[in-house]
């Protein structure tokens, strides 16, 4: 979609308005989906074939939070291991990757001649490089392929950390997101493709799988989209002001944040975040849309999802809100084209230096 294809945004009333049309415009078709799903399966397939047990599905196609473009699936195999021969002070995956791996390979090679699958030196998933992507314009589409055992003594799995095991418990994720999603009539997963986009567009704080753990600690409802980002971010500024992000399942440690920042840092892209949003909804309050929607553009960052209205018609109607809140004082100064809780700003990244 080109801005050419975006309505004019002063016919767009109130800030929910726009959140709503944005998140339409960033989630995945439906034909994409079900391909993304078509690979997953026959992945699924040749794991089984290979080493029966059982898959699981993880990440945001199960979650049903895929952003567009569609560039990856997520999938794992937990691998029958009878005799106990695996796991932390034991044998480590290695083996059963390379097993993975060789299997992929064997199953889809005919499918897709440019198949990679790469599983040296990798931390935790095998990587499948299908050479044929699935959004149109996009480079590739990949799979993370995850080599798990059950834990014999506990709950949950263990899954690869390059030569050992962590425990983790992913399977409990997805049934968490998608008690969430039910309980607030998908709104949880609408809510969270937004901030996974604000996210994108800001240099990736923190991965997605944090985004949803966080949000499962504050959206226990149907919401507005005005609502979610509000209330998710408060959270998030309380929780990360503390300490990182639990395991929602109670099982694995805490969820790293992006190693180029410190926590702090998160934080601090958090409070500024909130600033933005907090001033675009005080302008609606306040009866001026069009810096509402303008304010809003400066919070998302990316003209293709959340353009800016015409900046023109912005100035003006900045400079008589100005008149309107100083009335004696006169004349206005000029007003800037983007306008934010921190008066003349373009959207830096301050926050990381």
């Amino acid at each position: 979609m080109t801005l050419l294809d975006i309505p004019n945004r002063t016919s767009i009333s109130t800030v929910e308005d726009a959140l709503n049309e944005a998140r339409t415009r960033i989630q995945v078709t439906p034909e994409e989906l079900a391909e993304a799903r078509r690979r997953r399966d026959a992945l699924a397939a040749a794991l089984k074939h290979e080493f029966g047990g059982r898959t699981y599905v993880n990440g945001s196609i199960a979650h049903g939070d895929a952003l567009n473009p569609l560039t990856d699936v997520d999938l794992g195999i937990v691998i029958p291991d009878p005799d106990g021969l695996y796991g932390p002070g034991l044998r480590g995956p290695g083996a059963l990757q390379e097993r993975a791996a060789d299997a992929i390979r064997r199953e889809l090679k005919d499918e897709y001649p440019k198949l990679r699958v790469e599983h040296l030196n990798r931390r935790r998933s095998i990587l499948v490089r299908f050479g044929d992507p699935v959004t149109p314009g996009q480079a590739d589409f990949t799979a993370d392929v995850i080599t798990a055992i059950d834990n014999r003594t506990g709950a949950g799995l263990y899954i690869p950390n390059y030569r050992t095991w962590d425990r983790s418990h992913p399977e409990r994720h997805t049934e968490m997101v998608k008690q969430a999603n039910a309980v607030t009539r998908s709104t949880f997963a609408r809510g969270t493709r937004l901030m996974k986009h604000w996210n994108r567009k800001h240099d990736r704080p923190i991965c997605s799988w944090n985004i949803k753990a966080l949000a499962l600690g504050c959206i226990t409802g149907p919401v507005t989209m005005t609502s979610y980002i509000s209330t998710w971010l408060n959270h998030a500024i309380a929780q990360l002001s503390i300490g990182e992000t639990p395991d929602p399942a109670g099982v694995a440690g805490p969820i790293k944040i992006n190693e180029m920042f410190t926590r702090l840092q998160v934080v601090a892209a958090f409070r500024q975040a909130k600033a933005d949003f907090d001033l675009a909804l005080q302008y609606e309050r306040e009866g001026y849309p069009i810096l509402a929607l303008n304010q809003l553009a400066i919070f998302f960052g990316d003209e293709a999802v959340m353009p800016k209205p015409d900046q023109d018609e912005v100035k003006r109607v900045a400079r008589e809100r100005w008149r309107e809140k100083n009335p004696s004082l006169v004349p206005a100064p000029a007003a800037p084209a983007s306008t934010s809780a921190y008066g003349d700003r373009l959207p830096v990244r301050s926050w990381a230096c």
